[in-house]
């Protein structure tokens, strides 16, 4: 077997890759499996190279592709090499790298390690049949067996000369399958130690389609082969594979496609609901909603690290650059991890605490913009009022989608403006109208339209005079000049919100009974 391992190589020489397909929406397993490989050549200084498996023409799609390069660029996972921005083993779309493909797949049809498969699918799956009733039978039988295993059976590994003559002469295509080879296959993987395949249980399997097209199991070697990537990071559901490939580097190595296999290292399973694996179907499986409902790049990433790595057993906040220090692969634990949403919306609400006031307003125009809050582009007078209400709700938001309800009431004009008709049922009845009208009476005659002018007006009229407590006093009033009972502090919302809207919609609310 080939040499596996990069132990001559200096830390620097690391070269890992990131490979999505460009089909349906990024999985938060992907945002994973890419951290985990820009950390690690990060901290070593290596290379990080993205690159995309585009070779399912049905499924691919260039608003999936599209996705991929905008969610890397948001997460601010910089790349290297690869699309969109070059380098010496490209192209790096597989779409682009037939001619490469096709001289390896001829390299190993000319050496030992392939051979024609003329098989069709039901010829193979009436043999399997036929074993399996065999198998059954013997078992009836009492005498123990091992069950036969479904795919490929190697039928056509040792074909005569004679054989492949008569099924050319029936005009049959044929595919071509790399022969695994005898024996086991050990390796040592850098999450989960030790690991051997008996390759009996491993079938050989098809490189490229009869059309000529390559598969899969051909072009991801080829293109780790051919891009010298030292260290692959996956999904531990590709453990299976990873005999089959380096049985194939060590084809690589003797036809002088590679000098040695990459290593590997397989990330623990991403759990969702019901301790089931998150699939595509799972609404937080989807990367991309993190980003629309208004999470930091830095703190969906800080989540996402934590799913199979720590940065230390008793601290789970950290900065992007605090884990390109302290990221170590052997780290990884090979256990299963399970996406919590909450975990994930307290973290990043532990990252918004982290940021200044002026960097989230920065960051929240976007959102307001795209929700019709403040004008596109933003005019003077937007501009001003949120320069003055941010300080009201960067205390208050956890993701950044959430300013539009917090602020709404501020920036919508009077004709539109509108209660929240179960917080108005709650709050605005006999009792709160009572309330709302005291604070009407209480305000109009006010010389100056200050925070604490509005609240000493309001503290004599409710609390003093009405002798409420002070969820009673204000809840009302808030509703009637807010529209919902959570709002940024009231008196300060009173003031930005200036003298006659806020008049004018405590006068309005009278005007409902």
């Amino acid at each position: 077997m080939t040499d596996i391992g990069t132990g001559t190589l200096e830390p620097k020489d690391y070269r890992v890759r990131m490979a999505p397909s460009p089909t349906g929406s990024p999985h938060v397993g992907l945002v994973r499996t890419a951290l985990f490989n820009w950390a690690f050549a990060r901290h070593h200084g290596g290379t990080f190279v993205f690159r995309i498996e585009d070779t399912d023409k049905a499924r691919n799609t260039q608003e999936s592709y599209d996705g991929l390069i905008d969610l890397m660029r948001w997460l601010g996972l910089d790349w290297d090499e690869g699309v969109e921005v070059g380098g010496p083993y490209g192209p790096y779309r597989q779409s682009e790298r037939s001619e490469i493909y096709a001289d390896a797949l001829g390299r190993l049809r000319a050496s030992s390690h392939v051979y024609e498969c003329y098989c069709t699918g039901e010829e193979t799956t009436a043999r399997y049949e036929q074993r399996l009733a065999a198998y059954k039978a013997a078992k009836a039988e009492g005498i123990k067996g091992e069950a036969p295993a479904q795919g490929y059976d190697n039928h056509c590994r040792d074909l005569s000369e004679d054989q492949i003559k008569a099924y050319e002469a029936e005009g049959r295509s044929s595919v071509p399958r790399f022969r695994m080879p005898d024996g086991s296959i050990t390796f040592n993987d850098l999450v989960r130690g030790e690991v051997t395949f008996e390759t009996k249980h491993v079938p050989d399997y098809a490189l490229a389609r009869a059309n000529g097209d390559p598969l899969y199991t051909l072009t991801a070697p080829v293109d780790d082969a051919t891009m010298n990537i030292t260290h692959v990071f996956r999904g531990e559901d590709l453990l299976s594979s990873t005999p089959r490939q380096i049985a194939l580097f060590d084809a690589f190595v003797e036809v002088g496609l590679a000098d040695r296999a990459p290593e590997f290292g397989h990330l623990p399973y991403v759990m969702g609901q019901g301790n089931k694996k998150l699939s595509k179907r799972d609404p937080e499986a989807h990367a991309l909603k993190y980003r629309e409902e208004g999470f930091l790049p830095e703190g969906l990433l800080n989540y996402v690290a934590l799913l199979g790595w720590a940065i230390a057993a008793d601290r789970d906040i950290f900065t992007m650059e605090e884990m390109v220090e302290a990221f170590e692969i052997h780290d990884v634990v090979k256990n299963p991890a399970r996406f919590d949403v909450k975990k994930a919306e307290a973290i990043n609400a532990s990252h918004m605490r982290l940021l200044p006031v002026e960097d989230i307003t920065h960051r929240v125009i976007p959102y307001l913009k795209a929700d019709g809050i403040i004008s596109d582009p933003v005019n003077d007078a937007d501009a001003q009022m949120l320069e003055a209400a941010m300080p009201l709700v960067a205390e208050r938001i956890n993701k950044l989608g959430e300013a539009s309800d917090m602020l709404r009431f501020l920036f919508v004009p009077e004709a539109d403006f509108a209660l929240d008709e179960e917080d108005a049922a709650k709050l605005l009845d006999e009792e709160g109208l009572g309330v709302v009208r005291a604070s009407h009476d209480a305000l109009v005659g006010l010389h100056a339209w200050s925070t604490a002018e509005i609240q000493d007006a309001l503290t004599a009229a409710l609390i003093d005079g009405l002798g409420l407590k002070p969820r009673k006093a204000y809840g009302p009033v808030r509703v009637a000049v807010t529209g919902k009972r959570i709002s940024p502090p009231l008196f300060e919302s009173m003031e930005l919100l200036g003298r006659e809207r806020t008049l004018g919609r405590l006068k309005a609310v009278l005007g409902r009974s």
